[in-house]
């Protein structure tokens, strides 16, 4: 790996996902005997594009959390919102070069996609997100639930994470960051900066609803994925 850009990934896992509907944070079940944070760490490690992970938990998992991630995971303490989290993981990141933030509900997202993000910053983006073609035709409505629009579903993309940027760039966002974004792109994009795209991956579908959740289980009985989560240890890239 070139040590001149260090690769810090950023794993928000603080939040409730109350919409999964499991009684329990999201990034806590269990996918194949796994959490989904567990997934989707051991994911970062085996792109080999990643020097350090930083995890980002509710306070009082840090322990629990700590015992069940691979040796070089930090586990940090998170917040109240997302940005809050993330917040707290760039604070726990001095020495990165590139920050990638990545979902934990992502949690089969393939390593390839994860180095596709990491080889972009390397040939000179500041910010890359990886997206999807949008299949269904999407409506703009009023309060009233009245359609106002149809947007051209050509130019319609759905954003994936990693995201990855210049860790002066996220750090710049989030210190001008004045209300929550639903990406940490998008608060790059409200100081002006460019935000590029690389191709996504129908794997790295959010699992966020009870029905993600049944197909994330059907997909991880297949062979190629089960013997990804190989719990590569840092170091190997």
């Amino acid at each position: 790996m070139n040590n001149v850009d260090r690769v810090v990934a950023l794993v928000p896992a603080a939040g409730q996902g109350v919409r999964l509907g499991a009684g329990m944070p999201k990034a806590f079940v269990t996918l194949g005997g796994e959490t989904l944070l567990r997934l989707a760490v051991d994911g970062l490690l085996a792109s080999g594009v990643v020097d350090r992970v930083v995890v980002i938990v509710p306070a009082d998992r840090v322990p629990e959390v700590r015992g069940e991630l691979p040796d070089g995971v930090d586990v940090v303490a998170g917040g109240a919102e997302r940005t809050d989290s993330v917040r707290a993981g760039i604070a726990a990141a001095p020495d990165a070069d590139l920050l990638l933030v990545h979902d934990a509900a992502r949690a089969l997202t393939p390593p390839e996609l994860i180095a596709r993000v990491v080889a972009a910053l390397r040939a000179g983006r500041s910010a890359v997100v990886p997206v999807v073609p949008v299949a269904d035709t999407v409506k703009t409505v009023d309060p009233l639930g009245v359609v106002t629009g149809t947007p051209e579903r050509s130019e319609l993309r759905a954003v994936q994470t990693p995201q990855g940027f210049s860790a002066d760039l996220l750090r710049r966002a989030y210190a001008a960051a004045e209300s929550v974004a639903t990406d940490d792109a998008g608060l790059v994009e409200r100081i002006g900066g460019p935000v590029h795209t690389v191709a996504g991956d129908p794997l790295a579908f959010k699992i966020t609803t009870a029905l993600d959740l049944a197909l994330a289980r059907a997909l991880s009985e297949e062979p190629a994925i089960r013997q990804r989560g190989s719990h590569q240890k840092l170091g190997s890239c």
